[in-house]
């Protein structure tokens, strides 16, 4: 009787086995190659392939020896190394100091000119230093074979630098973009129609309301990046198109080809503009309800009471203001009665206070969740900013380079931050500044309102991105959502043979009508001639 019950039972479990096997959703796993940009912009690629590896794809993520973030072992990923050369670090971080430095100071034009041209400088080498890099791979038949035979269904890459879209080329492989910026600019400006006299250009501080000088300054901005993606960082990968791709090709060409892109963005946060169907946005992509603090951190947070914390960064590339400011800084927080979190490296000011708590990294998103946080006094990064609208927290912003002034100018017009320049920061200006977000409820209640209508989505952005990576999977592309106005001539696009056309047909309408007009009038006057004789 007991080995039937046991019988019994086994065929049970087996049953059941069975049913759940059967009900399970079947796991298709994809193979995705990465071609990632380091620095902030790995963190946010990070976020999406931790979501990819749990739906079961596997990825390949190729990185530089010289990688600061990228790690050649992962648990989510195999990786392939290319040997980089070395030294942009190091200029970066001089460029870094000497653009702080001269805000600080006030200095001439001559010297932001001369900034300016060194950043661009650096910006080419950066993209010389890939151009250089990626025939290791092209080069080398056995990698190139590997790459084949691995049968990858699509080539994932941020397209702040092109060696991705150009492997992806020479693979024969569909694209998907995680981009915000391209090779030069803004990504929006390499796909949609983007009229300069309602859109900013990248780096131009203005907003989608110009006048007629606005406008002006918005058109030179606007040929500054198309100077710099002609000259500056297109030769830096043509003679690699040449070589490599048949038929040649232009880094703009090939992303305007992508099939999807995810970019990190929306218009919660961005202005009205032109998009195309195969623009999917994903901002705050990475944004999550916060977790809970360690019990350190915690206990000094609860300390604060009622008057709540407060939380400074400037992100993963600046360790520390200069220190002036960051002394001037500190005296103000000093003097108030709220606590405050602090992510600096180096040398403390020397006006540190007893409420400052001065950390190397801190939990951002976890902390911008807290019910005890009142403001952020951040640098305005793209990831800051769109974590500070999705949990609602209102921004003092100090912007020091890149996009940061323009992203926190959209807050700005929208009534939830509030801009200090470097060079404007000392104790009396913070603190005006620290109190009016502080003080005035229309700050909190303007980005709680965007907080509102960020998270009013039928589907979250994660969700999205991952959608869009498998549908294109599922169908080899989506070259049924790219336009093909790309391929077409300038004249074309902007329809200037037909308006010659158009222009000459009704020239010579007109001429031919006053031809007959003078013939006709001409007739008349002769025929009245022979009468009168």
């Amino acid at each position: 009787m007991g080995i039937m019950s046991l019988h019994r039972m086994c065929g049970i479990f087996v049953f059941l086995s069975v049913c759940l096997i059967s009900f399970t959703p079947p796991c298709d796993g994809g193979k995705i190659l990465v071609f990632p940009v380091d620095g902030s912009h790995w963190i946010n690629m990070k976020i999406l392939l931790e979501e990819l590896h749990a739906k079961g794809h596997s990825i390949t993520v190729i990185r530089a020896s010289t990688s600061w973030y990228i790690s050649e072992k992962s648990p989510l990923y195999k990786s392939i190394t290319i040997e980089m050369d070395t030294g942009l670090e190091n200029f970066f971080e001089v460029y870094l100091q000497e653009h702080m430095r001269a805000q600080r100071e006030g200095a001439s034009a001559l010297t932001f000119f001369k900034l300016t041209k060194d950043f661009m400088s650096m910006i080419s080498q950066a993209h010389s230093l890939w151009a250089d890099a990626l025939p290791q791979i092209f080069d080398d038949e056995n990698m190139v074979k590997s790459l084949k035979d691995s049968q990858f269904d699509l080539v994932l890459t941020d397209p702040a630098i092109a060696p991705g879209v150009i492997l992806a080329k020479y693979l024969k492989l569909p694209v998907v973009l995680n981009v915000r910026w391209i090779t030069s600019g803004e990504g929006h400006f390499a796909i949609a129609p983007s009229p300069v006299s309602y859109i900013p250009a990248p780096g131009s501080g203005l907003t989608d309301k110009m006048n007629f000088i606005q406008r002006v300054k918005n058109i030179l901005f606007y040929g500054v990046v198309a100077f710099q993606q002609k000259f500056m960082v297109g030769p830096s990968y043509d003679a690699l198109c040449d070589k490599y791709i048949q038929g040649g090709c232009d880094i703009i060409q090939l992303l305007q080809e992508a099939d999807i892109w995810l970019f990190r963005s929306d218009f919660v946060f961005e202005f009205p503009r032109p998009t195309m169907p195969n623009v999917i946005y994903i901002g705050g992509f990475q944004c999550k309800p916060a977790q809970p603090l360690p019990a350190d951190l915690e206990e000094f947070v609860q300390s604060a009471g009622e008057h709540g914390v407060i939380i400074m960064t400037l992100g993963t590339l600046v360790n520390a203001l200069p220190k002036e400011a960051a002394d001037e800084i500190a005296s103000v927080f000093a003097k108030m009665p709220h606590k405050v979190i602090w992510r600096h490296k180096g040398n403390c000011p020397s006006t540190l206070g007893n409420n400052t708590l001065i950390v190397d990294w801190m939990p951002q998103k976890d902390l911008l969740g807290h019910p005890q946080t009142k403001v952020f006094v951040a640098h305005g990064g793209t990831n800051g900013v769109q974590e500070a609208i999705y949990h609602g927290v209102p921004v003092l912003g100090i912007p020091l380079f890149f996009d940061q002034y323009d992203n926190l100018l959209r807050l700005q017009e929208r009534g939830a931050g509030k801009i200090i320049q470097l060079a404007d920061v000392n104790g009396h200006s913070f603190e005006q500044g620290i109190n009016e977000v502080l003080y005035h409820d229309s700050y909190r209640q303007n980005m709680q309102r965007l907080s509102r209508l960020h998270r009013d989505q039928p589907m979250a952005p994660m969700d999205q991105a991952i959608f869009w990576v498998e549908y294109v999977m599922r169908h080899k592309g989506a070259p049924h959502l790219r336009t093909e106005a790309y391929k077409m001539p300038w004249y074309a696009y902007y329809c200037v043979d037909v308006l010659l056309l158009l222009l000459t047909a009704a020239t010579v309408l007109l001429l031919s009508t006053l031809a007959i007009f003078r013939f006709l009038c001409c007739r008349a006057r002769m025929t009245t001639k022979t009468k009168q004789h």
